[in-house]
């Protein structure tokens, strides 16, 4: 295990702790303490010190996914896995027994497809114990094979660009890799979208225990899902945590990175907010701006002419009063799902513009607070959040990915890609049915006529309970035209408003801009690119670009699930396994060879060529305008975790 950095990084639960210490001489108030803890994820950690696999056997039946709202257990089991941990903890409290290892072989993957309520194929098991480790093992940190000089190490500056939840990440492994580093970061704090976006009812659509570092679990989250500012608390915390914060240059924005052929390193023209420039150096880039980070604004004539209140959700401003206006939103995607229901209590009218609907699926945890027993199990019975954290990673990942893959023999008019595309359509059908009531005209408005997944699927947040209040309007007309007083459709009606709102995203497509990158002979990546147009071996570099990284760069994006956190510590791993190459050649850049990266882009189009993202006919933000998609991930999440695991020299030119 020469690859695993003992980090010694902020502990997660794994100990047996003081508390439960303390409880283990209260049998009766340590089983009470379990009772708000998920019994499914009980019963694995009670797995996993006994060895019992008939209590597997026993349980297998009534679970039938991986999360508490798929177990249907009977009490009288589950009354006996939370007794019989109970006792086991307290045996291990008292006479101090070393907690035992993780599973490994067909042990672990009998616990971990008991817990999915599916058969976890081989693959998964070692991506699964990977996650499975506490943070004091952190698996996916970097260790030196041969420990370079500290004076080698401090001659190889790196420019972080962007304080966000990627860049701090590359921070945290950077310093603990004894790398000299400079995050540049144009806001006044961390956080990136999460000190950025601040729009009422904004939150995180993945779950809160898995939305989060390995290497840095919180367990005490007020919800399942939480919102933004607790979201932006934990990144603050995250950056005093390991000691970061005084390495950010903040209120400063990299105007251009250009390489120099002849001394081998970056030259990085920065602004700061008075206007004024200047220059670092630095021997590697990792750009950590992601691809959501500059808000888009709609094409519409007479945007400008406006005489109310016109605001992005991207660009929120804290003293609009919404209350007793005229309302209108322009869009229905992700933020105008968190924010219309937020605002439609309060506003004189809520008016929705929508140019086309969204699959929306229910979630029994959105807004769900997480019980003082869950937390104390998470933060004090070992190998709980663990073993919780592989369960949402199993709900909310790859077990989507094939109903994306297009079935060339299915044919129902292009409602569906394939026979589990269909089974999920139906699903989210008799939902919405179920939640509009069967006749309402809203049916036809909000059913989408393309296959599920064809853009990004949303949790619903009581849309379809707003959609049926009385001061809300759902227009699908077009718009022709937004006039000083309002908006007008191309049906010829006026609708007076007081204020706009835009839900109408970001400029995904311009990736890095408005930076300006020049690599090896003045090579200029955008135009490489071409418009609109990005590509990146394993979305993370490009030939003619040494020692230039990317984190969350083209086709790293998540829409069939998963979580970007554990994309960025993938990435992260893998640059730090290239800088490692580097330093201990005593050689001074990595670039990918232009062989190896053509390869890798066309294997990216032609997987996305039989994927649900290029339906004919379907408009998505994931495809620029010549119809190739530029920021989704075709893989799975364990093949990504596969083909990032190792860095492989041979791949690139050393210099």
């Amino acid at each position: 295990m020469d690859d695993v950095h003992v980090a010694g990084a902020h502990a997660d639960g794994s100990g047996l702790g003081p508390n439960l210490a303390e409880l283990a001489s209260d049998p009766a108030a340590l089983r009470a303490a379990l009772e708000s803890a998920d019994a499914g994820t009980l019963l694995l950690v009670l797995v996993q010190f006994t060895g019992d696999l008939d209590l597997l056997a026993r349980a297998k039946p009534f679970i039938s996914g991986p999360l508490n709202y798929h177990e249907t257990m009977p009490e009288t089991l589950r009354s006996e896995i939370r007794d019989r941990l109970s006792a086991v903890l307290t045996d291990y409290a008292q006479r101090r027994i070393p907690l035992p290892p993780i599973p490994a072989g067909e042990m672990l993957r009998a616990m971990l497809s008991t817990a999915a309520g599916e058969d976890v194929a081989q693959d998964y098991t070692a991506m699964m114990r990977e996650d499975l480790e506490p943070a004091e093992i952190d698996p996916r940190g970097m260790a030196w094979r041969n420990p370079p000089d500290p004076a080698q190490l401090e001659r190889f500056p790196v420019v972080i660009i962007g304080g966000g939840m990627s860049g701090l990440c590359a921070a945290i492994r950077i310093k603990q890799a004894g790398l000299p580093f400079t995050i540049i970061e144009k806001n006044q704090s961390v956080g990136g979208s999460w000190y950025e976006n601040f729009y009422p009812g904004c939150g995180v659509d993945t779950p809160n225990h898995f939305y989060s570092y390995s290497f840095f679990l919180n367990h005490d989250w007020s919800h399942f899902f939480a919102k933004r500012d607790e979201l932006w608390a934990y990144f603050e915390r995250a950056a005093d945590q390991f000691g970061i914060r005084d390495h950010i240059q903040f209120g400063t924005e990299v105007v251009s990175a250009t390489w120099s052929d002849s001394n081998s390193d970056w030259h990085v023209r920065l602004r700061r907010t008075d206007g004024s420039q200047y220059q670092i150096r630095a021997k590697a880039v990792i750009s950590a701006v992601g691809v959501l980070n500059r808000p888009k604004l709609p094409d519409i004539p007479g945007r400008e002419t406006f005489a109310g209140t016109a605001l992005h959700t991207a660009a929120w401003d804290s003293t609009f009063d919404w209350r007793g206006k005229r309302v209108g939103m322009i869009g229905t995607g992700a933020s105008g799902q968190q924010v219309g229901p937020t605002l439609a209590p309060d506003v004189a009218r809520l008016t929705i513009f929508q140019r086309s609907p969204h699959w929306v699926v229910p979630n029994p945890n959105y807004f769900a607070e997480v019980a003082d027993g869950m937390k104390w199990a998470l933060a004090h019975i070992p190998y709980f959040a663990r073993w919780y954290r592989f369960q949402l990673f199993w709900a909310f990942a790859d077990g989507l990915h094939a109903a994306l893959k297009v079935d060339p023999e299915w044919a129902d008019g292009g409602r569906s890609i394939n026979a589990i595309n269909a089974r999920h359509r139906e699903f989210m059908v008799r939902y919405l049915r179920g939640k509009l009531g069967e006749g309402s005209p809203l049916i036809d408005k909000v059913t989408p006529g393309y296959p599920p997944y064809g853009k990004r699927i949303l949790i619903d947040n009581n849309w379809f309970e707003m959609l049926k209040r009385d001061n809300v309007d759902l227009e699908t007309g077009r718009i022709a035209r937004i006039v000083p007083d309002g908006i007008e459709t191309e049906s010829g009606e006026h609708i007076a408003l007081d204020a706009i709102i835009y839900a109408t995203g970001f400029q995904a497509s311009k990736v890095l801009a408005p930076m300006t990158i020049t690599g090896v002979g003045g090579k200029d990546l955008h135009q490489f690119w071409g418009p609109d147009d990005a590509t990146a071996y394993l979305g993370t570099m490009v030939p003619g670009f040494p020692n230039f990284f990317m984190l969350m760069g083209p086709n790293t994006g998540l829409a069939h699930g998963g979580n970007v956190i554990f994309i960025t510590e993938c990435q992260v791993r893998y640059i730090l396994s290239a800088l490692r190459e580097v330093i201990e050649r005593g050689a001074q850049a990595a670039d990918v060879k232009p062989a190896v990266f053509d390869a890798h882009i066309a294997q990216v189009d032609a997987l996305h060529a039989g994927m649900v993202w290029t339906h004919k006919g379907l408009t998505n933000w994931y495809r620029n305008d010549q119809g190739r998609v530029f920021a989704l991930l075709p893989y799975r999440l364990v093949d990504y975790w596969q083909m990032t695991r190792t860095f492989s020299p041979e791949e690139y030119t050393i210099t």
